[in-house]
């Protein structure tokens, strides 16, 4: 079977190497892209939400299969598209319908979601233009810290905590009022502020069954002891220790049966991966946000630990047998350190050359590119997150030290990395 996958980032790579593996994979085309899923399948010149491209490509190449990496083509519908087309409606497309993919696309159609199904999460109010002063009010009486989120996709940046009022109300009249997210920010939900450690949840789904595929605790800040400005993410790790059988099985039981239960209930159409951005506060599991699609850069670890086929398992979600098939994990550690651009998550240049690529590294370490680009001069950088390095360990120590040696090999100007990834269960 011939397959597509949309995206170009750390995430798409590491789809690419997992799916490569596959004997059911024949050839693999990636739009557009970077210089690392080159290695694994062609790269196609167009992007992701350009759906008459990927129309074009699937009838060209006779794909049979359609892997949707990032948020933005689900929430616009690709799902719905490939469905309605007589042409492109044999095509297994992994990922949800448009109103599936809500639960990621509007926070508040989450949250309503969330307490329709009894699902934990903190509580929240939502607020517009039209009740803007009804919110400020809000916010002035509510207990610090206090959580502002856009309602709509902002590329990652649309959740601000302020620990003061006066941040918080600013914070809520630059969305709402000066636009600060654009049409994202026009619905605003304020909730309440949890403390905990914040981890990750894979499953794949067919919206009636599912399997965990992994899990993982990521490293959102720039700066070492998780301090600075957040990101798309620094690094991640997996497993992680806390997340034992009893801390599983209640996210199981009140979380993941629930969403999928309320996704059959409502008769959306879900056949793709679920994200769910976890809290772990005092060993009880609350829902911070779902993902309709795999994080990133926690795809890095989750799919090195993952040892089951992973295109037999959308396989197995297309034809509805999701629920026999056998999940096997690689019992190693992994983790991965991801090399970012000087100035990130501000302004940064690209176009700078990197070097050390070629150099051999430890078997158990895989360099996934993120932000790449190939020229007749080499492998450029080509965004804010450029190298993405994972590398296995017998524990979680080992594994991060083996990524960072690996990183030492390499070098563009203005690179900078997170030493200390995984450090509190070091």
């Amino acid at each position: 079977m011939n397959i597509l996958l949309l995206g170009s980032g750390g995430r798409e790579h590491a789809l690419a190497w997992k799916m490569s593996q596959s004997h059911h994979c024949d050839q693999l085309f990636i739009a557009p892209g970077n210089a690392g899923t080159a290695q694994f399948g062609r790269n196609m010149p167009f992007g992701p939400n350009d759906f008459e491209a990927a129309k074009i490509c699937c009838l060209e190449q006779k794909i049979g299969m359609l892997v949707v990496g990032p948020e933005d083509p689900l929430v616009n519908g690709i799902y719905d598209f490939f469905q309605n087309d007589p042409a492109l409606q044999h095509i297994t497309v992994v990922g949800p319908s448009a109103a599936a993919a809500q639960l990621e696309g509007s926070k508040a159609f989450s949250k309503k979601f969330m307490h329709r199904h009894g699902i934990p999460t903190a509580a929240y109010a939502e607020f517009t233009k039209e009740n803007f002063e009804e919110g400020k009010k809000y916010i002035a009486a509510h207990n610090l810290p206090i959580v502002l989120k856009a309602d709509g996709l902002a590329a990652g940046k649309g959740v601000i905590i302020a620990l003061s009022t006066e941040d918080a109300l600013k914070s809520f009249e630059e969305m709402i009022v000066q636009h600060q997210f654009g049409d994202a920010g026009n619905k605003v939900v304020v909730e309440e502020f949890l403390m905990g450690i914040e981890v990750s949840v894979f499953v794949l789904t067919d919206g009636v069954d599912y399997q965990i595929i992994g899990h993982a605790k990521d490293y959102k800040r720039i700066g070492e002891g998780d301090s600075g400005l957040n990101t798309g993410g620094m690094g991640c790790v997996s497993p992680v220790p806390f997340m034992d059988a009893a801390f599983m099985q209640k996210v199981t039981d009140r979380i993941i049966q629930p969403t999928v239960a309320g996704l059959t209930k409502e008769a959306l159409n879900y056949h793709g991966f679920i994200f769910f951005g976890l809290m772990n506060v005092n060993g009880e599991p609350w829902v911070i946000e779902y993902n309709c699609r795999m994080g990133d850069p926690e795809t890095e670890v989750v799919m090195p630990r993952l040892k089951t086929d992973l295109v037999s398992l959308f396989a197995a979600m297309d034809n509805g047998t999701l629920a026999d098939t056998n999940i096997n994990f690689d019992e190693r550690y992994c983790a991965t350190v991801m090399a970012v651009s000087g100035g990130y998550p501000g302004d940064y240049q690209k176009n700078k050359l990197i070097s050390g690529l070629e150099t051999p590294v430890d078997k158990d370490t895989i360099v996934f590119h993120a932000g790449t680009k190939s020229t007749e001069n080499g492998v450029l950088t080509n965004g804010g997150r450029v190298l993405a390095v994972s590398s296995y360990g017998n524990t979680m120590d080992e594994a991060v030290k083996k990524s960072r040696k690996a990183m030492n090999q390499i070098s563009f100007e203005g690179m900078y990395y997170r030493r200390d990834i995984g450090y509190e269960f070091q």
